[in-house]
């Protein structure tokens, strides 16, 4: 009789797996926060953070090039020692410019969780009201899983109920 207990044990288990995928739900967290107006309006500053500081890489990069390409038509009429010091001096601003793109991804990518987080937090107190007023008892993050049945996908009613306030509560 002991031999079987095992064998019972994971029959029980099995048999109550179908109640549960019965109160399972997704959410597309990434989705409902790009969709929300404050997900929208955080986009759109972190947007306007980029665009300048992309632009002002962009600048620093075309000067990059019109020096490089001023190097290269007078580097056959200049001394060794010359083209030496302006080819080191080149390499060096290279050298910071991608510093400096490092540090702006750092920091933008800094910015973007700086303002991103506390919006997540507001987003998953409203995905629990909304589990809980559907009676759900799961929540998985639509990314993952292969497939879910399009009734059983939460993300636009909490999108909505984000947007009516629901993050306030």
């Amino acid at each position: 009789m002991l031999k079987h207990a095992p064998l019972a044990l994971a029959a029980m288990m099995l048999a109550t797996v179908p109640a549960l995928a019965d109160r399972v739900a997704v959410v597309d967290r990434q989705r409902a926060l790009a969709q929300t107006e404050d997900g929208l309006r955080t986009q759109a500053a972190l947007k306007k953070m980029f665009d300048a500081k992309q632009q002002e890489l962009n600048r620093r990069q075309a000067d990059l090039g019109k020096q490089q390409e001023e190097f290269e038509k007078t580097a056959k009429s200049l001394p060794p020692e010359q083209l030496r010091k302006k080819a080191e001096e080149l390499q060096k601003q290279l050298m910071e410019l991608q510093q400096t793109f490092v540090a702006y991804n750092g920091e933008l990518e800094k910015k973007r969780k700086e303002m991103t987080d506390p919006l997540l937090d507001k987003l998953d107190a409203v995905i629990k009201r909304v589990a809980q007023a559907e009676g759900v008892d799961v929540v998985v993050d639509r990314q993952a899983v292969a497939y879910v049945k399009p009734e059983l996908d939460l993300t636009d009613r909490a999108i909505k109920a984000y947007n009516e306030g629901g993050a306030k509560k």
